[in-house]
């Protein structure tokens, strides 16, 4: 069981994703590695006006908070931070930012890792894309890929 505590916000306005490393990495010296992905909105046919995204608030928390949990029984992390927006996000724009510290940059690396690809699949999150010309999307659906990249995971309990 660890003794580290995730800190988790979902929220509409944006992050500061060196901000996020800062607070983390304050006044902690067993950290060796820091690794963060940054998730951003993208818009590969130029199509894209704006990505829409809802949550059940409460939900999407106490999910997040379930991952983060996972994620520190497998792996020895000095800190874990999860930030996920919500509302509408221009192409560019960051959605999502996860922060992994630990000792050691293998433990790091492969938490965050994790943590994503859980967070693609398990977290209660719905996309919906508005696009250039004004029409609306229907909720985008979840991907095959993100459904296999957890298998990966199942294979190294």
């Amino acid at each position: 069981m660890s003794t580290v505590e995730p800190l988790i916000r979902i929220q509409a306005e944006d992050f500061d994703t060196a901000a996020e490393i800062d607070r983390m990495t304050r006044d902690r010296r067993g950290i060796g590695a820091v690794v963060t992905f940054s998730g951003l909105c993208r818009d590969e046919a130029g199509a894209l006006a704006a990505l829409e995204i809802e949550h059940y608030p409460g939900m999407a928390e106490v999910e997040i908070g379930r991952i983060a949990e996972k994620t520190l029984d497998r792996w020895s992390l000095t800190g874990l931070t999860v930030v996920h927006r919500y509302g509408f996000i221009k192409p560019g724009e960051n959605i999502v930012l996860v922060v992994a510290a630990s000792a050691h940059r293998q433990a790091a690396f492969e938490a965050s890792s994790f943590l994503m690809d859980y967070l693609k699949n398990a977290a209660p999150f719905w996309k919906k894309q508005h696009l250039v010309s004004g029409e609306v999307s229907d909720w985008v659906e979840a991907k095959a890929t993100d459904e296999e990249a957890l298998k990966r995971w199942e294979k190294t309990k």
